[in-house]
Order: structure tokens, then C-alpha cells, then sequence
């Protein structure tokens, strides 16, 4: 469902999470859209050609570092309000044509298999989502993410629990094909990041 300039899909009308993010990003300030960190340490090692795909992308700078490296993007996110400050700005820097606005539940959402050469997604967690989103990675390409631990559920006490990875994941879930480059909580231990190559090209 692409989405972000127009209407919204009749199976998100009353979707809590669009709901509730909608409202976020309408009260808060104009972004900065400053790419997230994970993303420019994962485009800016080694990465296969092809495009990127950034989750739960909110009004991303992530995605517009990538285009702006001339690299295709899907974008996808349940807010149409986030996608379309996204749309805008891609358009004001003449990056738009790169950028593919993708509105639904990542739930719900199917990416191919094996079509990006980065997967990246820095704001949600959902076991599934992330299996389906390993099983994009190209050959040797990379992904990325960051999410909460349960050690967050100290500091924010309405976080579900379901939010928040297991002790040792996302890198656990990972089949024997992928190798993690890195696995770090940050500093105050409430989010922990994902760097890990996919299987190499069978020759």
C-alpha cells in the first residue's frame, strides 16, 4: 500500500498505531531529519549495489542519506503524517524519484525476499517483522536494527513487554547464514543495535 501523499488505506483507518503516532508526530517539532547512527555506519562500510529498505521509518533522515548516496528506498511506516514530511523534504532536496513512501503495518507487510542490499529499521520490535526482514537482505548485504531491551521497562513502565528484546536477541534469531559484526547495548542499556551480514552469493 503506498501511501503518505493521499488517502489512507480503509484497513488503517481506525488502526491504533496510526492513531497513535499520527498524533505523536503532529505535536512535535519540525524534524531535523539528522540520519539515525546505525544507518551511516551501515552505509558507510561495505554494502552490495542495490536499494534500502528503512521500517517503521517515522520522518527519516536514514532514508534520505540513502538516496542521497544514489540508492532506491522503500520507506515504510504507519504514519501518513510522518511520510509525508518525509515525501517533503525528499522533494525539497530533489530526492523523491529514490524514495518509494510505503503506508501499513508492518504486521501486515510483506518485503521480497532477498531484494535489499540493506534492511534497517531503529524504532520497533516484533519477532516476526524482523525473520521477514533477515529474509530480505541480499547476498552479503547488511542488516541493521535497534530496539528496546527489557532493562527500558525500569525507566518506561507503559513499554509491553513484547516491545522489548530477549536476552542475547535480535543476533539469536539469526540463522547460521548471517554473520553479526556487532551487537552492543548502548550506554544506558534501555536499547541495544544489530550490525550483520547476510549469507555470501552461492557461486
Amino acid at each position: 500500500m503506498e501511501s503518505g501523499e493521499g488517502g489512507v488505506p480503509a484497513e488503517l483507518a481506525g488502526h491504533p498505531d496510526r492513531l497513535r503516532w499520527n498524533a505523536k508526530y503532529k505535536s512535535a517539532p519540525e524534524p531535523s531529519f539528522a540520519p539515525h547512527p546505525l544507518a551511516v555506519h551501515a552505509l558507510g562500510g561495505p554494502l552490495p549495489d542495490g536499494p534500502v529498505l528503512d521500517l517503521a521509518c517515522g520522518t527519516s533522515g536514514s532514508a534520505l542519506l540513502a538516496a542521497g548516496a544514489g540508492r532506491r528506498v522503500t520507506a515504510v511506516d504507519v504514519s501518513e503524517v510522518a511520510l509525508g514530511r518525509l515525501g517533503a523534504e525528499a522533494r525539497r532536496r530533489g530526492l523523491d524519484e529514490l524514495i518509494t513512501l510505503v503506508q501499513d503495518d508492518l504486521g501486515a507487510w510483506r518485503p521480497g525476499t532477498a531484494s535489499y542490499a540493506l534492511v534497517l529499521c531503529t524504532g520497533f520490535w516484533e519477532r516476526e517483522v524482523f525473520l521477514r526482514a533477515a529474509g530480505a537482505v541480499v547476498p552479503g548485504g547488511l542488516l541493521a536494527w535497534e530496539a528496546f531491551t527489557t532493562e527500558a521497562r525500569r525507566v518506561r513502565d507503559t513499554l509491553p513487554a513484547e516491545w522489548c528484546l530477549g536476552e542475547c536477541e535480535p543476533a539469536s534469531l539469526l540463522d547460521g547464514g548471517f554473520t553479526v559484526l556487532e551487537q552492543d547495548d548502548l550506554p544506558d542499556g534501555q536499547k541495544r543495535r544489530l550490525l550483520a551480514r547476510g549469507p555470501a552469493a552461492v557461486s
